[in-house]
């Protein structure tokens, strides 16, 4: 007697598409001149694998621009990057070693020093409408947190302008 069977694809099969929702990766990065160009071209992959090929130039210039700050003042060996996607927006977070200072003028310099380098980033999270920032963290381990929110409504437009 034949019986009969269905086969539905695993959840995770390549062949199954991904959409933005699932965006939820990462990833641990070498404090080294060559991680900020490892983690766009590794965003650009993540980003299109999940349809978002229209965020793609405002969120490698972002996440470029973070890594490099990041890699600049941690004092450990690696930096953590963090992709999501919530609420029809890239949430982008890279953490790395480098604490607080407790001293108020240090910590003045210190983030002075951070917006500076931050410049960049800082006009295109304002043509993509966007929120940028940074401060303490406690994960994973201690250190700064540096952090963006890009909004895909206005990296469409930045994209489209470039």
């Amino acid at each position: 007697m034949p019986t009969a069977m269905s086969v539905r694809p695993h959840p995770l099969d390549i062949r199954t598409p991904r959409v933005p929702e699932n965006l939820a990766y990462s990833l641990i990065l070498p404090a080294a001149l060559a991680s900020p160009a490892v983690a766009r071209s590794a965003a650009r992959t993540i980003l299109e694998a999940h349809g978002l090929h229209d965020v793609t130039d405002a969120a490698t210039q972002v996440i470029g621009e973070l890594a490099a700050c990041a890699c600049l003042f941690t004092p450990s060996d690696s930096v953590y990057l963090s992709l999501r996607y919530r609420d029809d927006a890239l949430r982008i977070c890279l953490y790395d070693g480098h604490p607080r200072h407790t001293h108020r003028r240090l910590a003045a310099a210190c983030d002075g020093r951070r917006r500076s380098l931050l410049l960049l980033l800082a006009c295109v999270m304002h043509a993509c409408d966007g929120e940028w920032g940074f401060g303490e963290s406690s994960e994973p381990g201690d250190g700064t947190r540096l952090w963006a929110v890009l909004p895909r409504e206005g990296a469409r437009a930045y994209g489209c302008a470039a």
